[in-house]
């Protein structure tokens, strides 16, 4: 009888000893999960140690060089559309992005004279109706660089033509 209770009670023990242990493991785990927000210093140490790197090195002469000067002008001159919100007049240069592109679906669209990316999120089949030297007015929240890309990158979040909205970028969950 003895034998069959400690054959009972051991399998009991062990198996606790497991549940406490694993609960402990995700209690660190959590700790460790959610890093605090860096201060503007940190923000800056690190900005100044990944330029040291090789890759911020090759970005910082990128940066300086007649193409990279050329690309970061293009972002300027439409820099006051953006931070407006405002209609943008634009006309589709390209129905497909330069050769080696990962940005996803986006065509090649000339702003004011300068030629940029417009990127979308995704494909969708009124985007597929937009034909070479079609005119559209465009409004977008953000403009980036990058030095594979010799043109700004606009992300496009509202697109119309001929009065007709033909893209509405969808407002992420869960969020303002």
């Amino acid at each position: 009888m003895k034998k069959a209770i400690y054959a009972l009670i051991l399998p009991l023990v062990v198996v606790s000893g497991l549940v406490l242990a694993n609960r402990q493991i995700k209690k660190e785990a959590s700790k460790n999960s959610s890093p605090k927000p860096l201060t503007d210093a940190e923000r800056r140490a690190e900005i100044i140690k990944w330029e040291a790197t090789p890759e911020g090195i090759r970005y910082k002469e990128w940066e300086a060089s007649p193409e990279g000067k050329k690309v970061y002008a293009g972002g300027a001159r439409i820099m006051k559309y953006i931070r407006d919100y405002s209609n943008m007049e634009a006309v589709v240069t390209s129905l497909s992005l330069p050769p080696g592109s990962l940005l996803g679906f986006g065509v090649m669209a000339r702003i004011d004279g300068d030629d940029y990316i417009l990127r979308f999120d995704n494909e969708l089949q009124q985007l597929q109706s937009l034909k070479v030297n079609d005119k559209i007015i465009i409004k977008s929240h953000s403009v980036s660089v990058a030095p594979k890309y010799a043109y700004p990158i606009v992300s496009g979040e509202y697109v119309e033509r001929d009065g007709k909205i033909i893209y509405k970028h969808a407002p992420r969950k869960g969020h303002c």
